[in-house]
C-alpha cells in the first residue's frame, strides 16, 4: 500500500501575512544591530513589540486554519432516497473496486464513498478524507488514487 502524503500548502493570503511578519522581524534585528548604543533600549523595546505582533499573526493564521479544517463538510441535497450526487460527479467512480469494503464487517456506507470520491478528486489526501467522514483508511486511500489515476 503506498501512503499518501500531506503537504502544507499555505493559501496566497497566509503566505503574505507570514512572510511580512518574517519580514518585520529581520528589519528589527538589523535595525538592533544598526544602532547606536543609547537607541537600543528603544529599538528593543519596539522589536519586542513587533515580535508579539508577529506571533499574534502567526496564531491567528494557525487558528483560522484550524477552523477551516473543522467546519462541517457541504452535502448535496437530499433527494426522496437520501442525499443525492449527479451522474456527471461520480464518473469514473471505481466501484468494482470499492464493493468489496462494501461488503465486510463494519462496512462504510456508499454515500460515505461517494462523498470520499468527491474530495479525493478535489485533491483531499487519504488519512484527511478517512478522518473526516469516518471510513477505513485503506478505502480512502484506494479512492484517492482512483481519483489520480
Amino acid at each position: 500500500m503506498s501512503t499518501s502524503r500531506f503537504r502544507f500548502r499555505p493559501r496566497p493570503g497566509e503566505a503574505v501575512a507570514l512572510i511580512s511578519a518574517l519580514g518585520l522581524l529581520l528589519t528589527e534585528e538589523i535595525a538592533l544591530g544598526l544602532a547606536e548604543e543609547e537607541d537600543r533600549p528603544v529599538i528593543g523595546a519596539f522589536l519586542v513589540a513587533a515580535s508579539g505582533a508577529g506571533l499574534l499573526i502567526a496564531g491567528a493564521v494557525l487558528v483560522l486554519r484550524w477552523l477551516d479544517v473543522r467546519r462541517p463538510l457541504p452535502l448535496p441535497p437530499t433527494g426522496p432516497n437520501g442525499r443525492e450526487y449527479s451522474a456527471r460527479a461520480l464518473e469514473d467512480f471505481p466501484m468494482d473496486a470499492v464493493r468489496p469494503l462494501l461488503l465486510g464487517e463494519q462496512a462504510p456506507q456508499l454515500g460515505q464513498l461517494y462523498s470520499a470520491w468527491m474530495l479525493a478528486r478535489a485533491g483531499r489526501p487519504a488519512p484527511w478524507i478517512a478522518r473526516r467522514l469516518d471510513i477505513p483508511l485503506d478505502a480512502a486511500r484506494l479512492l484517492v488514487e482512483a481519483a489520480r489515476g
